[in-house]
């Protein structure tokens, strides 16, 4: 499957989508370009992950005021890989910027966290889209490959625990029970009843991270989520798999290796929703845009079940959240005025008007105020490294 590479052309709004492997080179490249005076377009009908996102991301470009991105006399390209959790933000960013500025090229690939930070840190990129901080080894190579970067976080996202929407039978599962059903330990299990006593016995050590919901069903058990690559899946191993495993005194522990494994969100979407007893997690946003298909699970972390909504998600009750970045490449930025601009407008401006639970807007969560001017004083200081990640 691929990921799409995206291109943005100013004042046609054309979208190139030149298509990457999602974590392979082997794929051809394809690229179509809409005509001049047209909104944004899909040039393939590949299962993008952010294609019903990026939606309405245009409408928002047409309304932005020019001056505020730029005032039309910049040139140049930009190219921005990534994360794809990140990817419609910095699309919308992206379409708005180029709009004004119809000399300048923007595009944008979603092929995970992982592949972007290799891309960014051998000088392959400008921006490094991020649904986690930098992790040492990343920053580590970016150092040796003399990439200094700036770290800024534009949003905040949830991710969805999630079953087939037909599923009845699961309504809230705990810490506890997702380790039991993901977890190192669950590899082999095929149905859900056939971890209930791991559950169980799990819930005798660890009494602080949810009560279990035990008996499962018996049902099959089909798991569909992100792959290593993806940021998705580190925060969620961080979060929630080496939380129950610190506790149970399990070193590194990690998400069951026998799932189906995917970097495209919406072949996870696909997955869940033709196994009516599916299991899965994704992006909170993705599963606002499939809730005809797809079901969020309510979790509790240790106070609760708790439905993920922007709400929820904003004031910290939702137990599994997580802050996005995007990383400047300050190499890049010396060699390139127009990505200063851009970096500018996306900061000042994107993350507060293009995010949101608006029908235009990108469905994460925006900052709140103090996390916003934090993000704009780092910015505005130009102050390197990683202070979340490392």
């Amino acid at each position: 499957m691929n990921t799409p590479k995206r291109r943005i052309l100013a004042g046609a709004l054309a979208l190139t989508l030149v298509a990457a492997a999602c974590g392979s080179d082997d794929d051809d490249a394809t690229t179509t370009d809409a005509p001049a005076g047209t909104e944004a377009t899909e040039a393939t009908e590949a299962t993008e992950t952010t294609d019903d996102m990026t939606e309405t991301t245009d409408d928002m470009s047409e309304t932005t005021d020019a001056a505020d991105t730029g005032g039309g006399d910049l040139s140049g390209s930009i190219f921005v890989s990534g994360s794809s959790t990140v990817e419609p933000i910095s699309i919308a960013a992206g379409n708005a910027f180029a709009d004004a500025n119809p000399a300048v090229a923007i595009t944008v690939e979603g092929p995970g966290t992982g592949d972007g930070f290799a891309k960014f840190c051998n000088g392959e990129s400008d921006i490094s889209d991020a649904s986690r901080p930098i992790k040492g080894e990343e920053a580590e190579n970016c150092e040796a490959n003399g990439i200094e970067f700036i770290e800024l976080e534009v949003a905040v996202d949830g991710l969805s625990v999630i079953t087939a929407a037909q599923n009845d039978a699961v309504e809230c599962l705990s810490f506890v029970d997702l380790y039991a059903l993901l977890g190192p330990d669950a590899t082999g299990i095929g149905n859900w009843a056939d971890a209930s006593a791991a559950a169980d016995e799990i819930a005798t050590t660890v009494t602080d991270l949810g009560a279990v919901n035990t008996p499962f069903p018996d049902a099959p058990l089909d798991v569909f989520a992100p792959g290593e690559e993806s940021g998705t899946f580190d925060s969620f191993v961080e979060v929630v798999i080496e939380e129950v495993g610190g506790e149970l005194g399990v070193e590194d522990a990690n998400v069951r290796p026998d799932y189906t494994a995917s970097p495209n969100d919406n072949v996870i979407i696909e997955g869940i929703a033709a196994n009516d007893t599916s299991l899965g997690w994704i992006g909170f946003a993705f599963v606002e845009e499939n809730l005809d298909v797809v079901k969020p699970i309510q979790v509790d972390g240790g106070d609760g079940c708790v439905e993920p909504t922007p709400e929820s998600i904003a004031s910290g009750e939702f137990p599994i959240a997580r802050s996005l970045y995007i990383y400047v490449s300050v190499p890049a930025l010396d060699e390139n005025p127009t990505l200063e601009a851009f970096v500018d407008y996306y900061v000042g401006e994107a993350i507060t008007t293009l995010v949101g639970t608006g029908a235009d807007q990108v469905p994460y969560v925006p900052l709140n105020e103090e996390a916003t001017a934090a993000t704009q004083a780092v910015w505005d200081a130009r102050e390197t490294g990683t202070r979340d990640g490392g």
